[in-house]
């Protein structure tokens, strides 16, 4: 029996079982704080999803959580600082879409996802928002289309960088909608948002978990939803193909790594923790609240959830002729 088949098996029989020992959740795991690296700035989604969780998980596992985070370059400098770190289940990567975009878009991302990383668990999925600046005089996905087309060039979107999820759901929307907008690209979620709040920025596709409570407020104005349904956060924004982009689907999602030669044993008791985290009363709740739905996968799916991402998004970028900037 070979170490892949071996380690697919013990995941298996824990995740089945759902004991303690088979969770491998030893006394002296973890030993000292552990250290979940956020390869985007404070105030992106995932930065948001690492800080809902972070309390609870610390709780869950009786160490301290550090949220470190460490972004640049589309989230490929944190992503193989990850890769590269002590392999004793200590450090921890929480990251989304880029991971699996990243090796299409860049010619040496300096990681390989299925190589360097022993997937843990898919944490949640979220659709994005096409949001505007309450200065441009559209009110729906619709008019902006309309407006746009008259000025070819003239409008601006804010992403989070070349190959993050706000640029690839953007330019999936210009492609199926026939317009002409210009990327303009910020060093992650949290200063792309900040860009469309402060009107440096005419719209941008952001995560639902980071705008929500700006769009409840009109800071800025909501058009469409990225995913094929509505989500439960903004029950009154339309889809975006519902509201004039037929065939228009998106949806992020968020999920937790280890370093490839982490101990099986150890990626088990992660999984669990994690698991048991997200199980909390309130846990459901809060990602709701944020537009997020929680799936807490098994580390298995999550590893077959990659791997096809990873084809879906090589084809995307082809297909669309997708160049980082």
């Amino acid at each position: 029996m070979n170490a892949r088949v071996a380690l697919s098996l013990l995941l298996a029989a824990a995740c089945a079982s759902g004991s303690a020992a088979a969770l491998g959740q030893s006394r002296d795991f973890p030993s000292r704080p552990v250290r979940m690296i956020v390869p985007v700035p404070p105030g992106g989604s995932v930065d948001v999803v690492a800080r809902i969780l972070h309390h609870k998980l610390a709780e869950v596992m009786g160490q301290t959580i550090v949220v470190d985070n460490r972004p640049g370059a589309s989230g490929n400098i944190g992503t193989e600082l990850a890769a590269r770190a002590v392999a004793d289940g200590h450090t921890i990567l929480i990251t989304t879409l880029p991971l699996v975009v990243n090796p299409s878009l860049f010619a040496n991302p300096h990681y390989d996802v299925m190589r360097d990383f022993a997937p843990v668990l898919l944490i949640a999925a979220a659709p994005a928002v096409l949001a505007v600046h309450p200065s441009v005089p559209a009110a729906s996905v619709k008019e902006l289309i309309v407006y746009s087309r008259a000025r070819p060039g003239q409008l601006n979107y804010a992403s989070a960088g070349s190959g993050t999820i706000l640029h690839v759901a953007a330019e999936l929307f210009k492609s199926l909608a026939k317009v002409n907008i210009v990327h303009v690209p910020y060093k992650g979620g949290g200063p792309a948002l900040a860009a469309l709040l402060g009107g440096e920025s005419d719209l941008s596709f952001l995560s639902v978990v980071a705008v929500v409570q700006h769009v409840k407020v009109g800071r800025m104005r909501a058009l469409g939803v990225t995913s094929s349904t509505r989500s439960t956060a903004l029950p009154e924004v339309p889809t975006i193909a519902e509201a004039g982009v037929p065939g228009y689907e998106f949806t992020s999602w968020y999920g937790v790594l280890a370093p490839s030669a982490t101990p099986v044993e150890r990626v088990v008791a992660l999984n669990g923790h994690f698991r048991n985290a997200l199980r909390a009363p309130d846990m459901a709740g809060r990602f709701a609240a944020e537009g997020a739905e929680i799936i807490a996968s098994s580390s298995q799916e999550f590893a077959k959830h990659l791997r096809a991402e990873l084809v879906k998004w090589a084809r995307v970028v082809k297909e669309g002729g997708l160049k980082v900037e």
